[in-house]
């Protein structure tokens, strides 16, 4: 079986931007969401990414048209069962994801694969849900992913050599670089940028440097496009906060360990750019 028709569910911003790549890769697209008006709210982010990509003169309006053309939607789970794989982009929840693949596993059909979107979550734990362990694996994309060009293939000790190559080969097939890794919490990139992130706001929170001397020594000291503290805001407090205490808890390491002032920021509704305002005020 070679894949044809991806099923993804969740159509918030990572189900989004694997199904723009995927359709625009040629592939049939199946999207599921819970709701219709996040379906509608889903194929209108991608329908704005493909219009300043016509702006811009990276594609056409019949590539428009026909990446649109590629993706259908629907609200049952039932209308995945020809799929041949499915890229699970949930939220970030240990119990819905397991529900989720239980429910799956009924539905679709023995041969297709099963593909978890998780930054940080055990995908060994999602596939014992299923009754296809060796045809589980974790493909994590990165946001956007109309732009980021990295794919982490996650490959459990049940996945077999022929998903690991079908799942890579479809990775690579919609503009992505391939890295390997294992099973475990934060694979690659997370386990290298979460306590990176970490320790910029301890030197924050012990007054070492401000949040601006923060930012500019690593953009202007090492060349990375985006400060520490702004890529926080960036990316959410709250979800920093969370892959970080699930590394703790893998790994019982306190340099995984939350700073006080991250948790403090989270409780008072501090999430970054998402909510206004994180180290940083966006709300002008």
């Amino acid at each position: 079986m070679e894949i044809q028709k991806v099923g993804i569910v969740g159509f918030g911003q990572m189900g989004t931007g694997i199904a723009q790549v995927s359709a625009s890769a040629g592939y049939r697209i199946l999207v599921r969401d819970v709701d219709q008006k996040f379906l509608d709210k889903g194929l209108a982010r991608i329908t704005k990414n493909l219009d300043k990509a016509i702006e811009k003169g990276k594609i056409a309006t019949a590539d428009k048209d026909k990446v649109l053309g590629n993706i259908s939607t629907t609200i049952s789970l039932k209308d995945f069962s020809e799929c041949d794989i499915i890229v699970e982009a949930v939220v970030e929840n240990m119990e819905t994801k397991l529900e989720l693949y239980s429910e799956l596993d009924q539905i679709v059909k023995p041969e297709a694969i099963f593909a978890s979107n998780t930054s940080s979550l055990s995908v060994t734990d999602m596939s014992a849900a299923t009754n296809r362990q060796e045809s589980f694996l974790g493909l994590h994309f990165f946001n956007p992913v109309h732009i980021m060009k990295l794919v982490e293939v996650v490959r459990t000790i049940s996945t077999s050599d022929e998903t690991y190559r079908k799942g890579k080969e479809f990775a690579e097939s919609v503009g992505k670089t391939v890295v390997t890794c294992g099973d475990r919490p934060g694979f690659v990139v997370n386990r290298l940028l979460v306590p990176y992130l970490l320790d910029a706001v301890r030197i924050l929170e012990n007054g070492t440097a401000s949040r601006e001397d923060i930012d500019n020594a690593m953009m202007l000291g090492c060349g990375h496009p985006m400060g520490p503290l702004t890529l926080i805001d960036f990316i959410g407090l709250d979800t920093i906060l969370y892959i970080g205490d699930i590394m703790f808890d893998e790994f019982k390491d306190s340099h995984f360990a939350s700073p006080p002032l991250l948790r403090r920021m989270v409780n008072l509704g501090y999430l970054g750019k998402k909510s206004g305002k994180g180290f940083y005020d966006y709300t002008k």
